[in-house]
């Protein structure tokens, strides 16, 4: 199928059939609560449930470089949500995020816990929290910083919920939607590549949560390692992205951040659960799934 067939829509749009594709069995257009079930609390004040999508990715990143730095009030417990089995639509999971998407953060550090929802809200929750860590206090950076920030929260839509939709999960190829989204994403690349020719980091000389916020989506796709559409996007051509893109790669909190709550790919980059440093060293899955 090429998407030529022709399509009238109702007048009144109706939930009839299932979508189909990936993930066809959660999606609905209704918000809620599907089933009752409360949801776990660790030891440290913050509480994190997520998946290791490039939006979870985002979060634990983040609080590793606030461990790294020595906030040890930014210890946390990272819970694991499958989304696929739908996870996020339990009552626990909605009271914290109603939009059922994660990361999704619970701080219990005072005596009324704050719930924060949408994975650049808790980015910036973190940073002000922690004495503005990686977030310019200057107005002009920090205005930089909060301008490549909510880019990516505008642009990140485009890129999975549209290329990557239309490319790697519809039932269906439809060559309009592939290509018009394939068009917009190269374009985005392009933006982050004309200003990483100007600057190390895309608020300036100094790494920000606009990094933190990017790298997993777009370093990962200029690397090749979304969707299987490297050599499709041609990801090669944008060298200032895959500069930046391995420069974070190199740092150690981000190698663990990349780890948390990870349910796919090779056991040793798994950990599916963080609650404690060790975790990385004793609880990946390649060490328990070894028989005793």
């Amino acid at each position: 199928m090429n998407g030529t067939t022709a399509y009238t829509p109702p007048t009144v749009w109706s939930w009839n059939k299932e979508s189909g594709g990936r993930f066809a069995n959660i999606n609905r257009p209704i918000a809620g609560a599907t089933h009752e079930k409360d949801l776990p609390v660790g030891k440290h004040p913050l509480q994190l449930y997520s998946l290791a999508t490039p939006n979870g990715v985002k979060v634990t990143v983040m609080l590793e470089e606030l461990l790294a730095l020595g906030h040890t009030g930014a210890e946390y417990d990272a819970w694991l949500i499958r989304i696929s089995e739908g996870d996020q639509f339990g009552s626990g999971f909605v009271a914290v995020n109603p939009n059922s998407k994660i990361p999704a953060l619970m701080d219990r550090s005072s005596a009324t816990p704050i719930r924060v929802f949408e994975s650049g809200a808790i980015l910036q929750y973190l940073a002000e929290k922690f004495g503005n860590a990686f977030f310019p206090t200057e107005p002009a950076a920090r205005a930089e910083c909060l301008s490549w920030l909510f880019w990516q929260m505008g642009s990140a839509p485009y890129l999975g919920g549209g290329f990557g939709h239309f490319y790697a999960y519809a039932p269906t190829k439809i060559e309009y939607a592939i290509d018009r989204f394939a068009m917009e994403v190269k374009r985005q690349l392009d933006v982050l590549d004309r200003r990483l020719a100007e600057r190390r980091y895309l608020a300036g000389d100094d790494y920000t949560i606009a990094d933190i916020a990017v790298w997993p989506w777009y370093g990962a796709l200029a690397k090749g390692q979304l969707y299987e559409s490297g050599e499709f996007l041609q990801v090669s051509e944008y060298k200032n992205v895959r500069r930046w893109s391995d420069e974070i790669a190199q740092r150690p909190a981000a190698q663990r951040g990349r780890m948390v709550n990870r349910a796919w790919g090779q056991p040793e980059s798994q950990l599916h659960e963080r609650h404690d440093a060790a975790d990385f060293e004793t609880r990946t899955q390649d060490k328990l799934d070894t028989p005793k």
